[in-house]
C-alpha cells in the first residue's frame, strides 16, 4: 500500500500518519525527516540539500525527489509507504509520479484530510510549548495540571509565534493557494480520497481504514 496523505497545518496528519504505518506495517516518510537524516549521514542528495540549507535556501524539488528515491529503495520500504508533507505542488506530484512509475511502486491512493479553517486555528492557538523540555500542551485538550507549569520539568509554558491566530490563517491561507491545484491533479487522477479531519482521532482513523480496505 503507497499513500500519500494531504491535509494543511491541524488537521492531523502526522498522528494519522504514525497510526496507519503501525496498522498497515508501512514506512512512514516525513519529507522534513528524511531530509534531515540525509544531511546527518552525508549522502550525496544530502550535502545538496546542506548546501541549499546553510545558504538560508528552500531545497529545490529535484533534491527532494533524489532524497526520497533514495529512501524508497530501502528494504523497509517494501511493505508500502505514507507520503507524509509531500508533494505540495503539482510540479513535486508530477515528479513524484514519474518516480514511482520509473521504480514499479506507484501511488495507490492520496488521502485528503479536511477541516474547517476556524477549528484549525482553535487546535493550533491553544498549543502551549515548555521552554526547558519542549514539551507541547493544549489548553483544552492536554492541560497542564498547574497552568503555565510544564507537568514534566517545572520550565514555563509558552505560545510559540507561529501557534499565533494571524500567523495560523497566513499559513492555511499559503497552503491553500498551492494545493488546491494539487487536490485537482490528483482528482483528475482518480486517486483522491476526502476524509473529514473534524471528529476524535480514533474516528478520523477509523474512517480512513474503511476508505483503505472497505
Amino acid at each position: 500500500m503507497r499513500i500519500v496523505l494531504l491535509g494543511g497545518p491541524g488537521v492531523g496528519k502526522g498522528t494519522q500518519a504514525k497510526k496507519l504505518s503501525e496498522k498497515y506495517n508501512l514506512a512512514h516518510i516525513s519529507t522534513g525527516d528524511i531530509l534531515r537524516q540525509a544531511v546527518k549521514d552525508g549522502t550525496q542528495m544530502g550535502l545538496m540539500a546542506k548546501s541549499y540549507m546553510d545558504k538560508g535556501q528552500l531545497v529545490p524539488d529535484e533534491v527532494v525527489i533524489g532524497i526520497i528515491k533514495d529512501f524508497l529503495a530501502k528494504p523497509e520500504v517494501k511493505s508500502g509507504f505514507i507520503l507524509d508533507g509531500f508533494p505540495r505542488t503539482v510540479p513535486q506530484a508530477q515528479a513524484l509520479d514519474k518516480l514511482t512509475q520509473e521504480m514499479g511502486i506507484p501511488l495507490d491512493i492520496v488521502v485528503n484530510i479536511e477541516a474547517s479553517a476556524d477549528l484549525i486555528v482553535q487546535r493550533l492557538s491553544g498549543r502551549r510549548t515548555c521552554r526547558g523540555c519542549q514539551a507541547v500542551y493544549h489548553i483544552t485538550n492536554l492541560p497542564p495540571k498547574k497552568d503555565g507549569i510544564c507537568d514534566k520539568c517545572g520550565g514555563q509554558l509558552y505560545q510559540r509565534d507561529d501557534d499565533k491566530e494571524d500567523t495560523i490563517r497566513k499559513r492555511l491561507q499559503v497552503y491553500e493557494a498551492q494545493t488546491s491545484p494539487l487536490i485537482d491533479y490528483y482528482h483528475k487522477a482518480g486517486k483522491l480520497w476526502d476524509v473529514s479531519g473534524e471528529g476524535e482521532i480514533e474516528a478520523v482513523f477509523t474512517e480512513i481504514c474503511n476508505k483503505l480496505a472497505p
